[in-house]
């Protein structure tokens, strides 16, 4: 296997985990906003030591070209921005089952049109793109339709009019029976 073929591989692994990991993340924090930091951490965390370690066997230097920086900061600051979008479409009661692929069928369309659109629209555009495009949104909406769906939570009987509601001291000081 050739490695832009495993480390897209390897992306499609970790990106496919990051919505699932990120919605338990924000259940067990009570917080869509605590993730989203922790997040922030973790890209400066990797993106620093990472980016160090590929400049260092690479044997870069560094100086930084205001234009190349630039363009490395506005991607930078797309990604930060997806994983926000990201947050808070789990934050309105978005599953990572229905989210997730609308977020990765969309970014392969985008990216797609968006390198057309950079070229300035003149290269010759296959008609078979369209049906790419059209298959995009068909498998997003299967993958997201029959994704098993977990069951919803049972809800608590309610107390009928003779039961008195117990509250806590007074459940711990009754004996049981």
């Amino acid at each position: 296997m050739k490695l832009p073929i495993f480390f897209g591989l390897a992306t499609a692994l970790f990106w496919g985990m990051y919505g699932p990991v990120l919605a338990d993340s924000r259940g067990d924090l009570k917080s869509p906003f605590k993730p989203y930091l922790l997040i922030g951490l973790a890209y400066l965390l990797w993106g620093v030591v990472g980016g160090l370690v590929g400049m260092w066997q690479k044997g870069d230097d560094f100086s930084f070209p205001s234009h190349g920086t630039s363009l490395g900061f506005i991607a930078g600051s797309l990604g930060a921005f997806g994983a926000l979008t990201l947050t808070l479409a789990m934050y309105n009661g978005g599953k990572p089952y229905i989210v997730m692929p609308i977020v990765f069928g969309g970014a392969v369309t985008v990216s797609a049109l968006f390198s057309i659109w950079k070229e300035g629209g003149s290269a010759h555009i296959n008609p078979l793109l369209y049906v790419g495009v059209a298959g995009v949104i068909a498998s997003a909406a299967l993958v997201a339709y029959c994704t098993p769906h977990p069951a919803p939570a049972k809800a608590k009987p309610a107390a009928t009019a003779t039961e008195a509601p117990v509250s806590e001291a007074d459940a711990a000081t009754r004996s049981p029976q």
